[in-house]
């Protein structure tokens, strides 16, 4: 298991959000244990001269293999959190995507690699599950509240 800290430094990065019904695809975020703590939309890091639009539909074409359409302009958020002890700072481009035509429609659970070669693991959780005692946290934080007025 690789151990993950966040960056010393504010990271740009765009995140898509992919619906079945109530559902939101989220990656699995571990805890140094490797136990499920939160899920978070899937997409990563803008590259310097890259826009963010741009990074999100890379991000999904090299997690997954497909290639999304953006849906409407995207939601900024500023997020400062603490992971492990480790404070990180991050300016989130979200973007709501479409898949192609059936893409991933027979999958419940996905398994795909981060560029540094770690497995990651995604699936649709049902937002109303989410942000309870025992169940995954959504992040970042804020993001559900902001999902339910907006749906």
């Amino acid at each position: 298991m690789t151990v993950w800290r966040p960056a010393p430094q504010i990271r740009l990065k765009a995140l898509g959000l992919h619906w079945r019904g109530n559902r939101l695809l989220a990656a699995e975020v571990l805890d140094d244990a490797g136990r499920v703590k939160g899920v978070r939309p899937l997409g990563g890091s803008v590259e310097f001269g890259e826009t963010t639009e741009a990074a999100v539909i890379r991000e999904f074409q090299e997690e997954l293999g497909i290639t999304v359409e953006t849906i409407g302009p995207p939601l900024f958020l500023e997020n400062i959190f603490t992971h492990e002890g480790s404070v990180g700072h991050e300016i989130l481009a979200i973007y709501d995507v479409t898949f192609p035509t059936d893409a991933l429609a027979n999958e419940t659970r996905i398994e795909f690699k981060e560029d540094n070669g770690t497995t990651c693991f995604a699936e649709w959780f049902a937002l109303d599950t989410l942000d309870l005692p025992g169940r995954p946290q959504l992040y970042p934080e804020g993001l559900k509240a902001h999902l339910r007025k907006s749906r």
